[in-house]
This record gives structure tokens, sequence and C-alpha cells, in this order.
């Protein structure tokens, strides 16, 4: 069979699936499914950045996950236009100015996880991070005017709980502020992030909202390569050479980051970004797996108390 009948056979089998998609009404339950979906990807992909941080640094895995994911968030927002036919929307200024907004939270927000997880186990230093919905809901509101209800407010407040409890150090145990500031920090950056993007979706005309995520996630990817790969010129360029050389574990982190990224923006279009990443906090449950599982780390009791509040935060957070 030739390269073009193959085409066209994938063209056939996938235009239906999507098509239903971008064209029929968006159900309640799609925002859940892209946020479960992509917090699982990231669980995996955090993984593997945790490990490349050892060997090219904050900033160099910090850059895997936009260099190597950009090829993926390419071929994604490639494959939309292709199946269902649509044409590429013209970007306005607003466009661009929510993405670059979006884009350098991210990047912020990336570069001090990276660095909260060399500070504590994998499981606690990525709760540090899940301050995050208080600085959405606070950020969409000011931002955006998304509303926030009786029943989020609570949600969100239960979750934040679960990730104090998690994060606060055990008693007689020396500790310093520096792994909770960069938490801290972290969550607003992915704050920023997540608002920025929502609000370049939204400002993408004339498109489905599958396409308008995924155009959204290849320049916001666009964007953050860029801005790291021409710093990394003038200050690290030994460090582009590593990044080159790691490629085989950093295009699966690369894969993992496009595809949990083409998830969040596709529940962003739909959805409150304070309801989308709340819900991410499963995130958290995902990444106690891993740790356990694939990191031989513990979990203790109060850890796991935090999670029982993180649980109940979910299940708010549906309801609200």
């Amino acid at each position: 069979m030739s390269v073009c009948l193959l085409g066209n056979e994938i063209k056939r089998a996938l235009s239906p699936h999507l098509r239903l998609i971008c064209d029929m009404v968006i159900e309640p339950w799609y925002w859940i499914a892209f946020t479960v979906t992509a917090a699982a990807a990231q669980t995996g992909r955090n993984a593997l950045q945790r490990e490349l941080t050892a060997v090219l640094g904050t900033a160099g895995a910090t850059q895997v996950r936009f260099l190597y994911g950009l090829p993926f968030g390419l071929a994604f927002c490639a494959l939309v236009l292709w199946v269902t036919g649509e044409r590429l929307p013209a970007l306005s200024i607003n466009v661009w100015l929510w993405a670059l907004v979006g884009g350098l939270g991210q990047i912020a927000g990336t570069a001090l996880m990276l660095a909260a997880m060399r500070e504590k186990s994998f499981v606690v230093s990525t709760a540090l991070t899940k301050i995050e919905p208080v600085w959405v809901a606070m950020f969409g509101l000011v931002l955006l005017g998304d509303a926030l209800s009786p029943g989020l407010v609570l949600a969100i407040a239960t979750a934040t709980a679960g990730v104090l409890v998690m994060s606060w150090p055990a008693k007689g145990v020396d500790w310093s502020l520096r792994p909770m500031l960069l938490g801290l920090s972290s969550g607003a950056g992915f704050g920023v992030a997540a608002i920025g993007f929502r609000a370049a979706i939204q400002a993408v005309p004339e498109a489905s909202f599958v396409l308008a995520a995924s155009v959204v996630v290849a320049l916001g990817l666009s964007i953050q390569t860029t801005l790291l790969a021409g710093w990394m010129l003038v200050r690290e360029r030994a460090l582009l050479v590593a990044i080159a050389r790691a490629w085989r574990p950093s295009l699966l982190a690369g894969l993992l980051g496009a595809f949990a990224s083409q998830c969040w923006f596709l529940a962003f279009a739909v959805e409150t970004a304070a309801r989308v990443r709340t819900l991410a906090l499963v995130e958290i449950l995902f990444a106690h797996l891993v740790s356990r599982r694939l990191l031989s780390q513990n979990v203790s009791a109060r850890e796991a108390m935090g999670l029982v509040l993180l649980i109940a935060g979910v299940v708010l957070v549906l309801n609200a």
C-alpha cells in the first residue's frame, strides 16, 4: 500500500471520531476525561524529567519538556487540521500575548518544580506545587472573570489543606523555607500559565475547541522552545549539546509532555481553569503510585492523611 493510500485510510478511520468531538455539543464530562488523562501523562513526564535533572540540571530538563515536545505538538495540530478539514485560523495579537504569558509562566513553573523535586521526596515535592488552584482561582477571577461558586471555593480549600498536610515537615525534622517557597512559586507560575493559555484558546477566532486548543499547544511550545534555546545559545551552549545527546529519554518525556499539554488545553477550552486545575490534583495520587512502585519511596501517615483530603477536594470539585 502506498503512503498516499495509507494516509487516506488513516484519515477515514480518524475523521468520524474527531469530527464528532469537534462538531457536537460539549458534554459535561469532557473536561473531566481530558484532565485525568493529562494528569496521568504529566506524572510520567515528571518522573522522566526528574531523572534528567540529575544529568542536565534544572534548565536542561526544563528545555527537554519543550524542545522534544514541540514536534509532537505540531504533529497533533497538523493531524486535527488534516482530519477535520478546518483551516488554520488567523491569530490575533491577543492570542500571541496570552500564549507568551502562559509560556513564560510554564517555563518558570517547570524550572521551580524541578528544583523543588531535588529538595524533598517525589510525592511531597509534587504536592508542594499544587497550591496552584488557589493562584488559578484568584488569577481567573481577576483577569478572566471566571466565577467562583461556594462549592468550588470549598473544594479548593479542602484540596489545599491536603497539600499543606502532605508538605509540612514532620515534627523534630530540620527544615528550611527553601522547598516551601520553591513549591509555592512553582504553583504560582503554573497558575499564570493556566490562565494565559485558557485566555489564548478563548481568543482563537472561528475554530472548534479541539483546533483552538491544538493551535495554542503548538504556539506555546514554539514560544517556549525559542526563548529557552535563545537563552542557552547566549549562556549555556554546552547544555544544548548535552540535551541533544540525551535524546533517547528526552524524546519520551517530550511525547508525554506534549500529550499532557494537548489534554490540558482541551480541558481549558471547555471548563474554567480553577475547576480543571483543582481536579488535576489527582496527579498527586498518580505520583504516589510512581514513588511507591518505581522510586521505592515510602509515604508517611501524615502524607496519607493529606492524600485523603485531596481526594475529598477532588470529589467536591466534581460536584461544584
